[in-house]
């Protein structure tokens, strides 16, 4: 049972079992709603699709000349893992505007005054969108294999990089759903969003951090998505991973996700105060 419904639980909801059927039917809920309207989920596939043909295809002849042997081939291979962690950044923060949708519309104003655990709200949105984006890797990858990507990293290099990427999907789901809780219209929840969509490209993603002007290169070395990129990269491309690229990653990720879980558990415990 999670923290949020401990802090408000009754002898009727404090149980493990229920915590997780309710859960389990507000995941059933949002992938429903993703299916009856389907625009939002297919961007988080489309945005990836047009970048990797964008610059992999159109640009990447003249962008792979900077990334070692050159090259078309070379830049795809460059560049899809940070496709792939841009994947799961559109997909986590598309829960920003899910979240905000069902706040304005008064959903769940409605799921507050049924019998159901409070945490499986949220739970139904986080679990929902890491499902989302678990498919939208193995779909964006796929395309990346159609186009040429190849990696050398086994079945356990793609595995590996895989995990992590869920875990930052895991973590900044959370991020999206406390932004989601306090923005106070969907249009503001779009916008509060896209610095987070940004971040991929302010890093090691799709060029090398040292070809950086030095201020820009400071905070690419130093943001999130660098030290992703790199492990993921690493594993799929079956070289060494770096074990400090490894430690911050992780190290983001659980900041991210820790933070975001608290922030989302505050906002949501205020607004129930507030009504």
């Amino acid at each position: 049972m999670s923290t949020l419904d401990v802090a408000t639980a009754t002898p009727a909801t404090a149980n493990t079992p229920k915590v997780w059927r309710d859960s389990m039917t507000m995941l059933r809920r949002n992938l429903r709603h993703s299916l009856r309207y389907p625009g939002m989920s297919a961007w988080t596939i489309v945005q990836p699709v047009m970048f990797l043909v964008l610059f992999g295809v159109i640009f990447g002849e003249a962008l792979g000349a900077g990334v070692g042997s050159g090259g078309r081939a070379a830049y795809i291979t460059y560049i899809t893992p940070a496709i792939l962690a841009m994947t799961v950044a559109i997909g986590s923060m598309m829960t920003a505007v899910s979240v905000a949708m069902d706040m304005t519309e008064g959903i769940i104003a409605r799921f507050r005054t049924m019998a159901i655990a409070r945490s499986s709200v949220l739970t139904g949105h986080v679990l929902g969108s890491l499902v989302l984006n678990l498919i939208s890797l193995v779909l964006v990858l796929a395309f990346a294999f159609a186009i040429g990507y190849r990696t050398d990293g086994g079945p356990a290099g793609v595995l590996g990089a895989f995990a992590l990427l869920a875990a930052v999907a895991y973590a900044l789901t959370w991020l999206g759903v406390a932004l989601g809780l306090g923005s106070k219209t969907v249009e503001g929840a779009s916008n509060v969003i896209l610095p987070v969509m940004l971040l991929p490209f302010l890093g090691s993603g799709f060029v090398p951090v040292d070809t950086m002007p030095v201020g820009i290169r400071w905070f690419a070395e130093y943001q999130p998505f660098t030290p992703i990129n790199e492990t993921v990269r690493s594993l799929l491309e079956g070289t060494t991973v770096d074990g400090s690229s490894l430690g911050l990653a992780l190290g983001w990720t659980l900041v991210i996700g820790v933070g975001g879980y608290l922030w989302s558990r505050k906002l949501y415990g205020r607004d129930a105060v507030r009504r």
